[in-house]
This record gives C-alpha cells, sequence and structure tokens, in this order.
C-alpha cells in the first residue's frame, strides 16, 4: 500500500494579518452607522503578508508533523454571526473566504478552501447563497462551515432537520459538497466558547439528525461533526438506545452514511475510543491546528493538537490509517478529490 497523503480536514486561518482584525473592528464599533466606513477596499493585505502568516505557522507545522494537505477556512471565533445584520455578515464573509482563497492561491499544494457563510440570526439562509456559489463556482472551494446557532449561544434557530435550512441543503446537494456543523463565538456567559459551546453544538447537531428522518430527503447529504462529535463516541449506547426507543432505524443505517466525525481529540484515549466506537469510514483526518488547544502537553511533551501522531499509536491496520489520513476525505469531499486527480495526485 502506497504512503497515504495526509489531508487535514479541520484548517481555519488563525494567524491572519492584524488588519483584517482592525477592520472588523471598526466594522463592528459602526455596526449602527455603517456609512461611516470601514469600506472593502480600505482593508489592505498584500501577498507578502499573507505568505508570512502562513509559513511561520500553519505551513512550518505541517512540514515539521508530516502533513500534505488542509481545508482551509476562517477563523471559526471570528464568524461571529450574532453581531450585526445579514448585511454585516454578507460582507465580512465575503472578506474573509476571500482570504482564504488567496492562501489556497499562495499554495495551491498545502491548502484548498472551505467557505464560511454570511449567517444571522433569524435571517432565511437563502441569503448564504450567493456567497456559497461564489466560493465553488470562482474560489474552487470543496465545502462549507455551517453554524447551528448564529446567535452565538441562544439556540433560536431551528434544529437542522427543519425545513428552513433546505435551502443551503438543495444547493449542498447539487454542489456535492459537506458541511462542516460549526459554530462560533459565545455570547453566553454560561458557554466558554471552545471547551463547552464547541463541544455542546457538536453533541446538539448529532442529536437533531438522530431525532429526524432528515436524510430520507435528502439521501446524499453529508455532514461533518468536528472535535471528535462532541459527546457522540462517548455516549455512542445512549444514542443507539435513544434511536431505538424512538423506532429509529440502526445508527449505521440512519445517520452513518451521511454523518462524518474528525480527529480534533487531544490525546490518546479520546482517539482510541472514537476510533474504536465509530467505525473507521466515518473518521476523518484533522487537527485543527494553531486553533483552540495550542499548548503542549506535559505527559508527552508534544502539541496537543500534533494529532497525525494519535492516529498513528492508535491499534488501526495500514489499510485503516490509509483511510483516515486519505481516502475518507477524497470520498467525503468529492471536490477535493477531482482537484487532486486533475493534479496527479
Amino acid at each position: 500500500m502506497r504512503k497515504p497523503l495526509i489531508i487535514d480536514c479541520h484548517g481555519h486561518y488563525t494567524t491572519a494579518p492584524k488588519a483584517l482584525e482592525n477592520w472588523r473592528n471598526a466594522q463592528i464599533a459602526n455596526i449602527n452607522t455603517p456609512e461611516l466606513g470601514p469600506r472593502v477596499s480600505d482593508l489592505k493585505i498584500s501577498d507578502d503578508e499573507l505568505r508570512e502568516s502562513i509559513e511561520a505557522n500553519q505551513l512550518r507545522l505541517m512540514r515539521e508533523r508530516g502533513s500534505d494537505l488542509t481545508i482551509f477556512s476562517p477563523r471559526a471565533s471570528f464568524m461571529a454571526h450574532h453581531i450585526g445584520n445579514v448585511e454585516t455578515s454578507i460582507t465580512w464573509a465575503a472578506i474573509c473566504n476571500e482570504l482564504c482563497y488567496r492562501v489556497s492561491q499562495l499554495f495551491p499544494d498545502n491548502f484548498i478552501g472551505a467557505a464560511m457563510l454570511p449567517q444571522s440570526p433569524g435571517a432565511d439562509p437563502r441569503t448564504c447563497i450567493p456567497e456559497l456559489e461564489r466560493c465553488v463556482k470562482d474560489y474552487g472551494f470543496v465545502g462549507i462551515n455551517l453554524n447551528p446557532d448564529p446567535s452565538g449561544g441562544k439556540w433560536d434557530s431551528p434544529p437542522l432537520s427543519d425545513r428552513h435550512w433546505y435551502p443551503i441543503y438543495e444547493k449542498m446537494v447539487e454542489y456535492d459538497i459537506p458541511a462542516m456543523i460549526h459554530v462560533s463565538t459565545s455570547c453566553n456567559p454560561c458557554f466558554h466558547t471552545t471547551g463547552a459551546h464547541y463541544l455542546n453544538a457538536d453533541t446538539t447537531a448529532f442529536m437533531q439528525c438522530l431525532t429526524s428522518d432528515l436524510f430520507k430527503d435528502f439521501p446524499t447529504l453529508k455532514f461533518l461533526i468536528p472535535h471528535g462529535g462532541g459527546a457522540v463516541p462517548y455516549h455512542w449506547g445512549r444514542f443507539r438506545g435513544l434511536a431505538q426507543e424512538m423506532k429509529k432505524p440502526l445508527l449505521e443505517e440512519h445517520l452513518l452514511n451521511n454523518i462524518y466525525f474528525d480527529t480534533c481529540v487531544y490525546h490518546q484515549p479520546g482517539i482510541d475510543l472514537l476510533t474504536k466506537v465509530i467505525p473507521t469510514k466515518n473518521v476523518l483526518f484533522a487537527s485543527e491546528m494553531i486553533g483552540a488547544v495550542r499548548g503542549i502537553d506535559p505527559e508527552t511533551g508534544h502539541y496537543y493538537d500534533d494529532t497525525k501522531r494519535y492516529i498513528q499509536a492508535a491499534a488501526l491496520s495500514d489499510e485503516d490509517r490509509f483511510q483516515i489520513f486519505e481516502g475518507n476525505a477524497r470520498r467525503v469531499f468529492t471536490r477535493l478529490d477531482a482537484a487532486l486527480k486533475q493534479k496527479g495526485q
């Protein structure tokens, strides 16, 4: 068996030049007086600045850790869909997606884009379609990030199974792109953004799908639940039992043709559990490097988010590792597979 291409399906542009944050702060300051700016044209970030921000950070770590390609999207906590209105989000999403596209053009062998959608609390998801289409058609992006809670912790949107979301699902099916289900900043003090809100959302999204028949309406729809699925692998028996009580099919039939999980789990026992409970075909390699957990584990001497080490140490066959590192990503992200084949990979 050939050596796998190491595809990281979960990367965010967390190291963007400071000018991006400054522009966003100015936008937020003038939420109620947008005529005062800033204008999109006021944001000036050169290619050299982009190169420096990537080469010194993500690309350096990719080379050190031995990964090849990252599916790259805007910084999740920066999405902050709860701020402003639809127009605020449309402008902000377009700026952030364009930067990820420019990174993918500067480093075409190492990065390929996934889109942030311009979601806003209470807004019709149809308002996201133009940006979704632009990113797929013009930028060659291979997936999207879908926030099930644009309110930032209030959870006042319909569940993912509701017809409210169907316009986005229809486009996902049309373009054969998956969605990573990913919330953004929590504005609820009860929920720490990365330690609680993210993991709560992962678990909540899974349960919303379990209690519904969404995939009967969209049999080819694909969701990637990050951070190892939140509580899902640990409580697999609970979910199986609840599905049974609801007279749902076995989870393998009910959900696992459509839902996948990444390996952003930052210790060996967690990865061991994930790969033991969840079928290999549903696990995609990811690290979310330079993300929520950036430090070095004093028990191992390695970075917590160096997740490749955990996959290599897990009790897996070479075929299983190949599927987690490469095969599953190419099967779920079909546009990525097509782009790689075009390059002869």
